[in-house]
């Protein structure tokens, strides 16, 4: 079957406000300002870039790489960010064969930047940086050229000195990830090292060079899985799922293999399941020059090769999962096999298993596989994941796990909503909900609420075993003889609750707190340096205590034992110093 190379497909992510959008219209502007050359392609969803206009862009840039190139153009994504990355996804990776990192040169890395690396690496997807806002640098000259290398050359020495140093700070910043990173020019191996474009979202300046090296990596690395069947079957990503007025409900496809026509039947991935369903048409936007009436924005074609934009319409679309897959049947056991095929892909996404892990909600099936990916790689266990708001039963379900597996008793909200009744309900329950927009942010969350979890469970050794601690009988503080005995306490070391049994200095048992007071408050401890007010159940004063006397809490050798184990992290060393103390005693009176 004919195999040709079609153009890769590239994405743009980065940090809210670095560049994103902006370099993408830039991209776009520019192409259309070399339009004498071809022009760019609309697609629904993507722009086409030529590579004839590449060439004019570029200029001698293309020549130095000393390479010939064939691919037809570039498709760039035109929705920018993670959550867009996501959903261009296929079975076993993305279909995005190359990205650009857009970074703020002068801000450097953020929340986002980290999150879309942890994307990208997790995806094995090659990208290079856009180190975008160069003429924002103090004393930058706009040289109105779409190369920042030649503008560059161009500037002050203290200019030229700045940007080195940003882009020093990013190639410290990237092997924090254990990436290797160059300014482009300075790359020798472009397998192994990722480039840095300084660029400017602004001028175009930097323009040419981010074309030049997406065509090159494109052409010298990635020609073999450019190469397609160009007649065979359609396979294509639901980017998007629309509501069109006079359409109904619409898919937006990015084909990245084979064809799709009107007519053919189709197989796609639906919230409840495999969808089958006919293309009733393939629309792709009007050229703006020929857009007379914006109600009539689509032209209705017959066919499409990858790789392509395209809208699809067609009957019982409603409940397509965006970040799911298309595929053209080409007979009724193909359909089996592709729906087959898809069931098996959602059970692996979307599950509710019996093991101990956290539960998952996503906003759509790219975004949970792009969560899932990274929370297996941090080892963290996911018990259930769906798409769609958290529910009573995600509720349920965590519940049952704060109770066997404490650190697993949370709900992961990515970007979907959480009703009120359901947030009042869990309030009510005290159960954990992280939500958030940015999977970074919810793992930054997760992982210091896990510490605080386990912190907690370390802690709880004291709810059974006495804090080791030493207190002084304050004189002239006999409050009540007995039943229980009153009086006032410093405590001199460590720190005490009521229920501690004390002991004298010779190990003699002299009964247990039971209350502990400070200006007529109760309190629930009380710590080195207080003086309070405490109830001691057992002894009278005069008799078995006296005033001046110094009384430890009384620990067991198993509690010892215990405290150890899981408690010895909150020791300091006077805690521990009288610690041993207090065994000393305990052994030698064997008590």
């Amino acid at each position: 079957m004919e195999k040709t190379i079609r153009q890769p497909i590239i994405s743009v992510l980065g940090h809210v406000d670095h560049g994103k959008t902006n370099l993408l219209d830039r991209i776009r502007r520019s192409s259309v300002a070399a339009r004498e050359a071809g022009g760019i392609t609309q697609h629904i969803g993507a722009t086409e870039v030529p590579i004839e206009v590449v060439k004019k862009i570029c200029g001698d840039l293309l020549t130095q790489m000393k390479l010939k190139i064939t691919i037809p153009g570039l498709l760039f994504v035109d929705t920018p960010g993670h959550e867009a990355f996501t959903n261009l996804r296929k079975r076993g990776g993305s279909i995005a064969d190359l990205a650009i990192l857009v970074v703020d040169l002068r801000e450097g890395f953020m929340p986002q930047t980290i999150e879309a690396l942890e994307i990208l690496k997790s995806y094995k997807t090659p990208f290079i940086i856009a180190a975008n806002k160069i003429d924002l640098i103090r004393g930058w000259r706009n040289n109105k050229t779409f190369s920042s290398m030649e503008s560059f050359k161009q500037q002050p020495d203290y200019v030229r000195d700045e940007i080195d140093s940003k882009i020093y700070e990013l190639i410290s910043r990237l092997s924090d990830f254990k990436i290797d990173g160059e300014r482009f020019d300075r790359v020798s191996d472009f397998t192994k090292q990722v480039s840095i474009v300084p660029v400017s979202a602004k001028t175009s300046e930097g323009i040419a060079e981010v074309l030049m090296l997406l065509s090159g990596l494109s052409q010298r690395y990635l020609e073999e899985s450019l190469k397609i069947e160009v007649s065979g079957p359609g396979k294509g990503s639901i980017l998007e799922v629309k509501e069109e007025r006079g359409l109904g409900t619409t898919l937006d496809v990015i084909l990245y293999e084979g064809a799709m026509k009107r007519g053919d039947v189709v197989v796609l991935s639906g919230i409840n399941g495999p969808i089958k369903t006919k293309v009733k048409a393939l629309l792709k936007p009007k050229p703006l020059d020929e857009m007379r009436d914006p109600k009539d924005k689509f032209d209705n074609v017959a066919s499409l090769p990858a790789a392509s934009g395209v809208k699809v319409v067609g009957p019982d679309i409603d409940d397509a999962l965006p970040g799911g897959q298309i595929y053209v049947a080409e007979n009724e056991a193909s359909v089996r096999r592709l729906a087959e095929q898809i069931t098996k892909e959602l059970e692996s996404l979307r599950f509710d298993k019996e093991n101990v892990g956290v539960i998952v909600s996503a906003d759509t099936l790219g975004s949970l596989e792009g969560i899932l990916k990274i929370l297996s790689q941090k080892g963290i266990p996911v018990r259930k994941a769906d798409i769609g708001a958290v529910n009573k039963k995600d509720l349920t379900e965590c519940e049952s796990l704060r109770s066997s597996a404490p650190e697993c008793g949370v709900i992961l909200a990515f970007n979907v909503p959480v009703p009120d009744d359901i947030r009042q309900l869990a309030k009510d329950k005290g159960l954990k909900i992280i939500e958030n927009k940015v999977i970074y942010k919810i793992l930054e969350e997760l992982e210091a609420w896990r510490k605080e979890v386990k912190k907690a469970q370390e802690m709880s050794i004291f709810d059974t075993t006495p804090f080791p601690a030493e207190i002084t009988f304050l004189p002239g503080f006999v409050f009540r003889r007995s039943d229980p005995a009153v009086v006032g306490v410093q405590v001199v070391s460590g720190k005490i609750k009521p229920g501690y049994q004390l002991m004298k200095k010779d190990g003699t048992r002299i009964g247990s707190l039971v209350s502990l007071q400070d200006k007529g408050q109760k309190l629930l401890e009380a710590n080195k340096g207080d003086k309070v007010a405490a109830g001691i159940d057992g002894p009278l004063v005069g008799r078995n205590i006296d005033e001046g006397d110094t009384f430890y809490t009384y620990i067991s050798q198993s509690q010892y034992e215990g405290l150890l184990k899981r408690g010895k992290r909150f020791l300091t060393s006077e805690d521990e110093t009288l610690l041993k103390e207090i065994m000393k005693i305990v052994r030698s009176k064997n008590i």
